[in-house]
């Protein structure tokens, strides 16, 4: 039986447990799969510890997932762009440090939600580590324009700035909230904390184009962010269950090779 975990602090919450259970019993995988609770100051040697009992690997939340970054011996392309690691491999040479959150919110809204990408004017709300670890595979799809707006504008100019360098031939903006007043988008993603601290979004109203998906990548209720939304008539609005069981089935198939169907996994957690 192989064995991996969800680390984070808190940790009680997560769905992973039952998402890649889920997973295991669908391809005939035999794994057991548990949550975690790391000390604050005590991630590295929970790793060490679940790599000495035998461990093959675990998924990191918060608040880990720099930490899990500067503690990996590898890095893919993904968590080099993203400066974030999300899922961990142990192999006998090292520990592998991937990132899966992006490529879990793209396989979302592509194909769970049947949105569009490319071509499409995309707002990404904050420039703090989810944002970060969403930026790149969502600049893949090809957006006619990208804006990063955050509440501190020089952290989204620095993003922007970042990100242009590495993809030159799209139009990367960076604005504070305040900025955006007048501007329309066909895809407004919400990576702030708003959804974790229920505070309300200070954003102007008119933000969304006709037809326009609105996504919180917070799951689980209604968040500030999808309130905002429903006021301003929007009739496609997203958490981020999706996203939580993409980035999952994107780290089960890294770990054994074999791909799960998602939306089996989302129905069930949905109810």
């Amino acid at each position: 039986m192989d064995h991996y975990a969800v680390i984070g602090h808190p940790v009680e919450h997560s769905q992973s447990p039952l998402i890649h259970q889920a997973f295991a019993k669908q391809t005939g995988q035999a794994l057991e799969y548990s949550r975690v609770l790391a000390p604050l100051d005590g991630f590295a040697a929970t790793v060490a510890q679940l790599r000495a009992q035998g461990y093959q690997g675990a998924n990191v939340t918060v608040p880990f997932k720099f930490e899990a970054y500067a503690l990996a011996d590898r890095l893919s392309a993904r968590a080099l762009n993203a400066g974030a690691v999300n899922t961990l491999s142990f192999l006998p040479d090292g520990v592998v440090g991937d990132n899966t959150d992006g490529i879990g919110l793209v396989q979302d809204i592509l194909h769970n939600l049947q949105f569009v990408l490319p071509g499409k004017r995309v707002l990404l709300l904050g420039a703090g580590g989810a944002a970060e670890g969403v930026l790149y595979p969502l600049l893949e799809q090809g957006p006619a324009v990208l804006c990063i707006a955050n509440r501190t504008h020089d952290k989204a100019i620095a993003m922007a700035t970042r990100a242009q360098k590495q993809h030159g031939e799209l139009r990367i903006e960076a604005r504070s909230f305040a900025e955006l007043a007048g501007q329309t988008f066909d895809l407004v993603i919400n990576a702030t904390s708003s959804g974790l601290s229920n505070e309300k979004m200070t954003l102007p109203a008119g933000l969304f184009a006709e037809s326009a998906l609105a996504y919180d990548m917070m799951y689980g209720r209604e968040t500030p962010f999808m309130a905002y939304a429903r006021q301003d008539k929007v009739a496609n609005i997203a958490d981020g269950l999706g996203m939580l069981v993409e980035q999952a089935a994107e780290a089960f198939y890294s770990w054994r090779k074999v791909r799960p169907l998602t939306l089996p996994v989302i129905k069930q957690l949905r109810t």
